[in-house]
């Protein structure tokens, strides 16, 4: 398999021969990886656990696991799930990665069509699954919506949304998510959204939906050809309890199911019991939103950027990435990811992507030598 190089690798490589400014503090907006420490109540609830380590987990979770997952499902979204149509996993990289290997797999010609630009997983899945791509471009002119035409969606066994949207932090209606719905029924190919953001959002009257209350909406009330994937990394700033979840056709799952124990990506015991308890917990969920408000307040204030709706990121245009990049690592001692490395076919050139994800403190501090940088 020929993988193209990771983003942070092609940053690695973009930034060797740079002396950045010793006069400031190294620092990192790059990676989507929150650096607050995980609340204690979690913590607490894996110290009390480890005595489990003695056992194998098993592949379908534990039942506590479970059942918290789906009653975070029926209290942000108010659906209700039956059991058999969610299934635990290892995070949701893993199963962005293996799940169009598993959908594929009796495809003769699969095609898969992702949103462009992308989590570079998607493409990785793409590859492995010996599948043709169709990008789903993300510009400015289309707001960053995702669309394709009848044509390209005939062709489609699989296709990949992401919203809220990673890197461009735009939003999809419900009403946008059940045409998307509606599409997957007539032309018979799988919906997937990537659902890791939903709750890192600013406005609790405007919450980002999740293609599953899409799906009810339009009449699919069993949710035919329509998965979504959600993880606790970024709502909980526990990315390292690799917790997230598989949600939707049942008929699909229950083979995802059998499928997923031969992979043997089962979490272990003890980050379970916690995960339980974490998705069971909503306030120091909204404690990690008001941080990340703050930070787009601070944001707005210094760049005069309009804050997005969701998402911890600031998808900020500039006229050469690379060259934003690079200049910007040598002069201020801060990383940014170059948006040319997050997309294909020029897509995400000309912008770069910023991870508001330290304190208000360090953020106003990196943003005020940011926009020195940018004033020149």
């Amino acid at each position: 398999m020929n993988f193209e190089k990771y983003p942070f690798e092609k940053l690695n490589e973009l930034l060797k021969d740079i002396k950045p400014n010793d006069n400031y503090e190294p620092s990192a907006l790059t990676i989507g990886e929150p650096q607050f420490e995980t609340p204690k109540f979690i913590q607490n609830a894996l110290n009390k656990s480890t005595s489990l380590l003695k056992k194998y987990p098993a592949s379908a979770g534990l039942p506590e696991l479970k059942e918290a997952m789906i009653n975070f499902v029926k209290k942000r979204f108010n659906v209700t799930l039956k059991d058999k149509q969610l299934v635990t996993t290892f995070g949701t990289r893993e199963s962005l990665f293996n799940f169009p290997q598993f959908l594929l797999f009796d495809k003769k010609e699969p095609t898969i069509a992702f949103t462009n630009p992308f989590y570079q997983i998607y493409e990785g899945a793409a590859i492995a699954s010996r599948a043709k791509v169709i990008h789903i471009n993300l510009t400015k002119q289309n707001k960053f919506k995702a669309k394709l035409s009848d044509k390209e969606l005939e062709k489609c066994d699989l296709v990949i949304l992401n919203y809220p949207n990673n890197p461009t932090s735009a939003e999809m209606t419900k009403k946008e998510l059940g045409e998307w719905v509606k599409k997957a029924l007539e032309f018979d190919f799988v919906l997937v959204n990537d659902e890791c953001y939903s709750e890192i959002y600013f406005d609790e009257s405007k919450k980002p939906s999740s293609l599953l209350e899409a799906s009810i909406e339009v009449g699919n009330v069993d949710f035919k050809n329509v998965i979504v994937m959600n993880s606790i990394s970024k709502r909980s700033s526990a990315p390292g309890l690799r917790s997230g979840f598989v949600a939707g056709d049942e008929n699909i799952l229950e083979s995802y199911m059998q499928y997923r124990t031969y992979v043997g990506c089962a979490s272990p015991v003890p980050l379970q019991k916690a995960a339980a308890v974490a998705w069971n917990e909503d306030f120091h969920v909204d404690e990690f939103r008001e941080i990340y408000k703050k930070n787009f307040k601070i944001a707005k204030e210094i760049l005069g950027i309009t804050p997005p709706k969701a998402t911890f990121y600031i998808w900020l245009e500039v006229e050469d990435d690379l060259e934003f990049t690079k200049n910007l690592y040598k002069e201020k001692n801060i990383k940014v990811l170059p948006g040319s490395f997050l997309g294909r076919n020029g897509m995400g050139q000309g912008y770069v992507r910023i991870a508001l994800v330290e304190n208000e403190e360090k953020t106003r501090e990196i943003l005020k030598r940011l926009k020195d940088f940018i004033d020149g």
